[in-house]
């Protein structure tokens, strides 16, 4: 591996902790709006917001990574993702918004986890930022995990 690879990420905040969402999984960056609660939704699904005429799934973040309730506040904002091509975009929530990175792949360190551990699949790895450490989430990872075991059983369609 001669040549470097570098991904562009923003950098958002949860509480005082620092996570980067690669870009290529961003669709949109929107201000906070009245969300719908869903009926007997996972915990960390806290309903559905209408964007543009798209009925769009909306997680927090904080409770899906076990970091506690979420603080609303005037910089708290939804990010649409989309974990893949094909998949059907989902708004996330986060306390904030930071700013766009390049990491070169030598930046970035692979951690290793008991495959066992339900959480490992959440982080993509630790980016070295200057003097910080950012912990890099796995969006299909976060956004798919359940989805998947269903799309299996239903088959394609």
């Amino acid at each position: 591996m001669e040549a470097t690879e570098t991904k562009q990420y923003i950098i958002v905040n949860l509480g005082t902790e620092q996570y980067g969402i690669e870009i290529k999984y961003i669709e949109n960056i929107i201000v906070m709006q009245n969300i719908t609660r869903v009926p007997k939704a996972q915990s960390y699904f806290l309903g559905v917001i209408n964007l543009r005429g798209e009925v769009i799934p909306v997680m927090s973040l904080r409770k899906k990574l076990e970091l506690g309730s979420d603080i609303f506040t005037s910089v708290s904002r939804i990010i649409i993702v989309k974990p893949e091509p094909s998949a059907a975009p989902v708004g996330i929530i986060v306390d904030e918004v930071k700013e766009v990175i390049t990491l070169e792949s030598s930046d970035v360190e692979m951690l290793n986890y008991d495959e066992k551990d339900e959480k490992a699949s959440l982080s993509a790895g630790v980016g070295k930022y200057g003097n910080e450490l950012i912990n890099l989430l796995n969006i299909p990872g976060i956004v798919l995990e359940k989805e998947a075991s269903k799309k299996k059983n239903k088959g394609t369609s």
